[in-house]
């Protein structure tokens, strides 16, 4: 699920991009000054895999030009043709006028370096669970570490799975764990399933559509991640342009955010082996889930962007 970002104005006319005359941006550089300038001037809100104007230029114009924005500073200096330099136009354009979000208008985005294709039938994946699994759940006696043995994870569950980046990433994390993945959406689980053949993990990775738990009749999992809806009334309210884009049903979490956190919190003790866990994203409602679950001791995690959003809970303190 989607992190909140900040209200902008609505009903604002569509802005208009002045023409832009032969030889007056050349290179990658120019257009992505442009970009940046037209991103800025328009107002645009930032939450889709890259958190500022720069980085999304930089990534409308690299993935435009087939190039990996790592790639960027390698040909920054390039030129480009006068089709290339009409295509970034109309992609800024775009991005500026319909406020979609940029992984929608390339139909893809990047997770811990891995391209996933996306479409306005799942949100943009940004979760923070990626990176956790690198930070904390590393095993080989590193400190911190959740898991000991990230070998010796033979079952995951990934719920609300969307894209199924998340579950794409936990298979490759835990090489030896055949991954069950949730949607309650049909539309979802068609892109899911589309990343998923093209990670070629078909073989270890089984989605399912149903409402949570409820298409995984008994079975149990040494670890359940989940990033699941979690923006709450007033949140649902104040959501800019671009995540109204986004399909409602991955961001609605009910009057407080947490109508679908209580109902994991409370039937995943079921799913879980004795030695399991489960990983939950819950975005900025930490004081809120604290309050809600004052018996329940969660361990709150960071990361390089966040802190206090996802917290972790042994099966053994679920009861």
């Amino acid at each position: 699920m989607a992190r909140a970002v900040r209200k902008t104005t609505r009903g604002r006319a569509a802005p208009k991009l002045t023409k832009i005359g032969r030889g007056e941006l050349l290179t990658l550089i120019d257009f992505v000054r442009y970009a940046v300038s037209r991103f800025v001037e328009a107002k645009l809100a930032f939450a889709h895999g890259t958190t500022d104007p720069v980085a999304e230029a930089v990534f409308l114009v690299c993935e435009a030009l087939h190039l990996h924005p790592d790639q960027f500073e390698i040909f920054g200096h390039a030129r480009v043709t006068a089709a290339e330099g009409k295509t970034l136009l109309d992609l800024i354009h775009k991005r500026v006028t319909t406020r979609k979000p940029a992984a929608y208008l390339v139909n893809k985005i990047y997770m811990r370096g891995l391209p996933f294709y996306v479409d306005e039938r799942v949100i943009v994946p940004r979760s923070f669970i990626g990176e956790l699994l690198d930070s904390h759940f590393g095993g080989d006696g590193e400190a911190g570490s959740l898991i000991d043995d990230p070998t010796a994870v033979e079952r995951v569950l990934d719920l609300c799975t969307g894209s199924g980046c998340l579950a794409i990433l936990t298979a490759y994390h835990f090489p030896n764990a055949m991954v069950d993945a949730v949607d309650i959406s049909k539309g979802a689980l068609e892109v899911a399933a589309r990343n998923v053949g093209e990670h070629r993990l078909d073989e270890r990775i089984t989605l399912h559509r149903g409402d949570l738990f409820a298409p995984l009749g008994a079975n149990k999992y040494d670890l359940i991640i989940t990033n699941p809806p979690y923006v709450d009334a007033e949140g649902m309210a104040a959501l800019p342009p671009e995540c109204r884009a986004e399909p409602k049903l991955a961001f609605d979490g009910g009057a407080d955010g947490l109508d679908v956190v209580r109902r994991i919190l409370r039937d995943a003790p079921d799913h879980l082996t004795p030695d399991g866990g489960l990983l939950c994203e819950i975005g900025r409602g930490r004081e809120l889930v604290d309050e809600a679950f004052p018996e329940l001791p969660l361990l709150w995690l960071d990361t390089e962007d966040s802190e206090g959003e996802v917290f972790w809970i042994a099966a053994a303190d679920l009861g």
